[in-house]
This record gives C-alpha cells, structure tokens and sequence, in this order.
C-alpha cells in the first residue's frame, strides 16, 4: 500500500549549492522491522538549522528530510513491538541527516529507533523538551554519575538561553543546584532567573585569561558551546569537578593544557545524544 506524505526536504544541486521545499512524497507501507508513524510533532534544533541553510555538512545523501526528531502515532507497523495507535517518539540515530528524519506528515523509520512514549508525557510535552531536553537531561545524568553534588559550588551552564542551556538550567535547580548562567543575552536576566539560575554572567564583560590554571569558580558546568568557552571552563572549574560538553556553537576547537587534569583530577565528560544507547 502507497502512502502520500508532505515533507520538508534539503536539496543539492549540482553546483553544490544546499536549498530547501515543501515536497509531495509516497512512501510505500512498511516492510519487518519497520514502521510508519503518522508525525504530530518535532522540533527546532541548532543541527536543523545548520542543515537546512547548508552552513554545516550536516546532510549526507540529498534529498533528505529534516527534522532530528519527532513524536506521533504509529499507523503501520512491520515490527511485533509496535501496534497502529502506540505512541513512540525519536531522536538522533542521524536522522535528518543520512536518514529521512521528523519534518514530514509520515515517517517511515527503524522499529529499532523508536521509544515508546513514556506514561504521564503528551506527544506535545514530548518534543517541546525534545533533542535539546534529551541532551540537557544526559549532561545533568552524567554529572551525577561523577558525583557533582549540589554542595560543590555553582554549576555554570553556557549558551544559557539556548533549548539545552534553558532545560539544564530549569534541571539543575529543580535538584537543589545553585546554578549560574553565561549568556551574551543579558536582556534575558529575568527569563533566566526564572528557570532557576542564582546568577547571570555577562561573557561579553568577562575576560577568560590564558594561564594554565585560573581561580576555580564552579562545581561543575554543562557547556554547549565549546571553543575558547570550553577551554576557559577546564581552567576554572574546582578540583573534582567536572565539565559536559554537548555544544559546538562557538567553534570545534579545544585549545588546553593537561594543567587541569593532572593538578585538579577535573574530568571532561562528552555528551552525545545522537548514539546515545
């Protein structure tokens, strides 16, 4: 059985040039292990961004349908653990980039990708959270695992008015965290404070220095930014603490020294959503 969908999708030409439409599409019913979700909802992502404009090689294999994430309705199912009318939600497994991903009327997608839609969360309350929730809630889980306690000193959260930085935020403090939040935005102060955050650091006002080792500030830090940022927080975490890293948004590059390490046993846990089992 044919199914027509609409879809968003990214298109290359053959200048290499990266464009994006609404496109008609059929996809046939779904085969073992595989099945058709009718999409109620997805959500925003930086990596959407970055793969719909072309500023990031983000999509591999052209065209491709958006979308890292998405909630709905099974309508078909070729897998024994779901059945037309379970709700299920995915994130990452690279979709929207070298598979067909959320930004579509139907999806047709790996049994093995999907999660059951946990008891007590709508579809809607599902993606709101979405990618961005399930990376904030992964980076707060593994400093937990490397007890950074509450009683260590502030945890500092960059990129704090961004999806991830804003649900870690709200996370953190709802778990007895003093939290501070880094921001070039202070216009948000009032929004930031409302999630939870004690305090709001101006970046734009803050000088990072270059020393090996800086005076140690925080108890730990969840960093979606990278960079000179990331490179920043390793000097001026305390020692035992520990810094999750989730973001690039200010750059790839780490520039450090073993100083951090070795002197303060800081760790440097990296956070990946996209693999995560």
């Amino acid at each position: 059985m044919s199914h027509t969908t609409q879809a968003y999708r990214v298109h290359q030409d053959d200048d290499r040039k990266i464009s994006s439409s609404f496109d008609e599409m059929v996809l046939e019913s779904p085969v073992a292990g595989e099945v058709l979700v009718k999409v109620a909802y997805s959500s925003v992502n930086y990596k959407d961004a970055l793969a719909c404009t072309g500023a990031g090689k983000i999509v591999r294999g052209f065209p491709r349908v958006a979308g890292i994430d998405l909630a709905g309705t099974v309508v078909e199912s070729g897998d024994d653990r779901y059945a037309a009318g379970d709700e299920v939600v995915l994130t990452g497994y690279s979709h929207g980039e070298s598979l067909d991903g959320g930004y579509t009327q139907l999806a047709k997608v790996s049994a093995d990708y999907l999660v059951p839609l946990p008891a007590g969360i709508s579809l809607l309350e599902a993606m709101s959270l979405g990618t961005a929730g399930f990376t904030a809630a992964l980076s707060v889980h593994r400093l937990q695992q490397v007890d950074i306690k509450p009683d260590g000193g502030p945890i500092l959260v960059t990129g704090a008015t961004g999806g991830v930085g804003s649900i870690a935020i709200d996370l953190l403090a709802g778990q007895g965290y003093e939290v501070a939040a880094f921001t070039g935005k202070v216009d948000q102060t009032d929004y930031l404070k409302s999630l939870g955050a004690s305090q709001v650091v101006n970046r734009h006002e803050l000088e990072l220095g270059s020393r090996p080792l800086e005076k140690g500030l925080w108890g730990g830090a969840v960093d979606t930014v990278g960079d000179e940022t990331l490179a920043w927080l390793t000097r001026t975490v305390n020692p035992w603490g520990a810094i999750a890293s989730c973001g690039l948004a200010g750059g790839i590059t780490l520039n450090t020294t073993v100083m951090p390490f070795i002197i303060r046993g800081i760790t440097l846990l990296g956070i990946d959503s996209v693999l995560c089992p």
